[in-house]
């Protein structure tokens, strides 16, 4: 009879055991409960958050144009607010693996504009200047003198990816150099989910230009990380705040532990992200070097609060 008792006082400390390892292992999908001071997003949030609506819309459409043929209009036209459709986009003559990528990152832009506006609000799409001239300008800009024949971005993959690549990066930067101004913490989770996409994105087309690096592009003497140089160049120069923009390749004492020359991920002496406040976005996304003068991809300026005080 002891023994039996014994194995029944066994039969029960296990199932104590197990009960009590089961709670403590339980699985956990939300993240710990906020302070009762803690703020989810913070009224000076709304603004800073609501500038990057220019890039986004700005990507949107150069990725959807550029794969599809098509817009914002025509993918989620309630996202326009309403604003004018873009000027010269047109879809590129992509090769059908770059064509998917570009696809994914234009859907994927459509989602980061419903996210910031069913969160902080939003504005309509701004004008927007995606002719090949006016990409034509930008790379003049960069070389120093005029391309001949002009530069388009909708000819070939290459020429498309290196038009791509002077676009996601900013707003890689810009959502760098939000984050630490943020005080609500759904603001910070907000921004810390679009900016880990973003940087995708750019490796991605990052990756995808340092495989051709040493190539020529057509009919230009100039290779692919040269025209990757020269856009970093013109970005830090129009930016005005020192280096924050690298090229594909970069000589040995910028690569990484100064002990590389390839440069797919673009970064500081610790590898950590390079940022950038809106004042530069906007000389850079502006072709300008001022924050005070619109141009470029956005001529009639950015919007939202933010951007409008620089022109106010």
């Amino acid at each position: 009879m002891a023994s039996l008792s014994f194995f029944f006082f066994l039969l029960l400390s296990a199932d104590l055991l197990s009960l009590s390892v089961s709670k403590a292992t339980k699985p956990t999908c939300s993240p710990p409960l906020q302070l009762n001071s803690a703020i989810p997003i913070d009224p000076k949030d709304t603004d800073q958050i609501q500038f990057a609506l220019n890039l986004e819309h700005l990507e949107t459409e150069l990725f959807l144009y550029g794969a599809l043929g098509l817009g914002l209009d025509s993918v989620a036209p309630q996202l326009a607010q309403g604003g004018p459709p873009p000027i010269g986009a047109q879809k590129a003559n992509l090769d059908d693996r770059t064509r998917r990528i570009i696809e994914e990152f234009g859907y994927q832009e459509v989602g980061h504009l419903r996210a910031i506006k069913s969160t902080v609000g939003g504005f309509p799409r701004p004008p927007l200047d995606l002719r090949s001239e006016n990409f034509a300008k930008l790379f003049d800009q960069a070389f120093g003198f005029n391309l001949d024949p002009p530069f388009d971005p909708y000819v070939s993959t290459v020429n498309f990816l290196l038009a791509s690549y002077a676009v996601p990066y900013v707003g890689l930067v810009a959502y760098v150099g939000t984050a630490p101004n943020l005080n609500g913490y759904v603001s910070k989770g907000l921004i810390a989910s679009l900016l880990a996409v973003e940087s995708g994105q750019d490796a991605v087309i990052r990756t995808l230009l340092y495989e051709q690096a040493d190539e020529y592009l057509k009919p230009y003497n100039f290779t692919v990380a040269e025209f990757t140089n020269r856009i970093s160049d013109l970005r830090n120069r129009l930016g005005s705040c020192g280096i924050k923009d690298e090229g594909v390749i970069v000589p040995q004492e910028l690569g990484a532990e100064k002990k590389t020359t390839s440069n797919i991920l673009s970064a500081d002496a610790n590898s950590r992200a390079y940022a950038r406040i809106p004042a530069e976005i906007l000389r850079i996304v502006y072709g300008t070097g001022s924050e005070y003068k619109p141009g470029g991809f956005l001529p009639n300026g950015g919007d939202g609060k933010v951007a409008r005080d620089f022109l106010n």
